[in-house]
């Protein structure tokens, strides 16, 4: 296993230890922020080794977008119950991973890649920016955070239908 899936597997590792300090740390997240804010930036370090040395794998290419996502939704799924977030909206965002994931391993399937667009990147800094913001045990950055939040439940959207409809000879209708 080369250096990088080792990183993305530190960043999967990261993921109980953040829900454990979320919940140990109660009222003082920024614990669990810093923890979170490590794992993300784990998701750049992985990135920048695989493609520097050259150490892209398959592994790679299926681990880390699925630690991103595990990453997130358990971000987002501590602050729905402790009612700092909504829960439709996060419905929103898990059912558009859960869409593009299996739109992506459609194209996989046909031996297409599709690369994250630009408004797949911006929900992607909006989405941690928020949970970095809603993870401070600091009122005015939760306070931006909620903002953000939304702007992120917006991009999600607006990124989804751009994959779909950017890709949709990939959804070949007559063939399912």
């Amino acid at each position: 296993m080369n250096i990088a899936n080792k990183v993305t597997l530190s960043r999967l590792i990261l993921i109980p230890v953040f829900v454990w300090s979320y919940y140990f740390y109660r009222r003082s997240y920024d614990v669990a922020a810093i923890i979170f804010i490590i794992a993300s930036l784990t998701d750049a370090l992985d990135g920048h080794l695989a493609r520097s040395r050259n150490l892209v794998t398959t592994f790679g290419k299926f681990v880390d977008p699925l630690v991103d996502k595990l990453l997130t939704m358990a971000a987002f799924l501590v602050l729905v119950e402790d009612l700092i977030i909504p829960g439709w909206a996060v419905i929103i965002i898990i059912a558009r991973e859960l869409t593009i994931t299996g739109f992506r391993t459609l194209a996989a399937d046909q031996g297409v890649t599709i690369a994250a667009s630009k408004w797949g990147k911006a929900k992607t800094f909006s989405q941690m920016t928020s949970l970095v913001c809603l993870l401070s045990a600091h009122d005015a950055l939760n306070i931006v955070g909620i903002y953000i939040f939304y702007i992120a439940v917006i991009l999600t959207l607006i990124s989804g239908i751009d994959y779909i409809v950017k890709n949709k000879e990939i959804l070949d209708l007559e063939n399912i």
